[in-house]
């Protein structure tokens, strides 16, 4: 059995939920973090020193992992050989470096403006830091947009694991209430991935 500790409103644990549905493998979530806490228990900082979601609790293989993207990679490698991997380092690489990207620079341009507008009291709001972060986060995906306009998917001519990673977060970007560009490729990439029902079932839940 796959356990995967994280509450399920993490772009990051959505991320290994959505991996583990499109791969079919049975798995549970252990709600952690926020206001499930746990992180900091002794048992779980024994898992993740970080104390941070997600983690991953394999006990197939008997491995334990944190951080997202090495999650997904090792799903990925592990189980879906037929699917998400590829073997071929250029091809993977290709698609990877926007999985590093969607952990290295977009989040910093997300939180601000979805924490600003989601989990923020209107009164209490830093309207300035919000919109710095607005245009920071049309930027990247104006990015996004025009790698799209090369290739139908990030990872190349097939879905794969460089498609999970910024999905999550571009979802959140898209359900604000913000008025974007009109950004045609990357709203065809988002309308497809929108048609896959993994995706539905844990990327597309309210925000909160």
């Amino acid at each position: 059995m796959i356990k995967v500790w994280g509450r399920n409103n993490s772009t990051n644990v959505k991320k290994v939920l959505w991996c583990l549905e499109e791969l079919g493998l049975e798995y549970e979530n252990i709600p952690a973090g926020g206001q499930f806490g746990k992180t900091h228990d002794p048992e779980y900082l024994a898992m993740n020193p970080n104390a941070l979601i997600p983690c991953l609790q394999d006990d197939t293989t008997g491995i334990t992992l944190w951080e997202s993207n090495v999650i997904v990679r090792y799903l990925a490698a592990q189980y879906g050989q037929q699917s998400l991997w590829t073997e071929n380092p250029a091809k993977r690489a290709q698609g990877e470096k926007w999985m590093d990207w969607a952990a290295s620079t977009l989040p910093y341009a997300f939180r601000g403006v979805y924490l600003g507008l989601v989990r923020t009291p209107p009164e209490q709001r830093d309207e300035q830091s919000i919109e710095q972060s607005r245009k920071e986060c049309e930027k990247l995906l104006t990015m996004l947009d025009q790698a799209l306009a090369q290739s139908e998917w990030l990872s190349g001519e097939e879905f794969g694991i460089a498609d999970i990673a910024p999905a999550p977060i571009v979802y959140g970007l898209l359900n604000l209430d913000i008025t974007w560009p009109e950004w045609p490729h990357l709203r065809n990439w988002y309308q497809r991935l929108s048609q896959r029902p993994a995706f539905r079932r844990i990327v597309m839940i309210p925000l909160s």
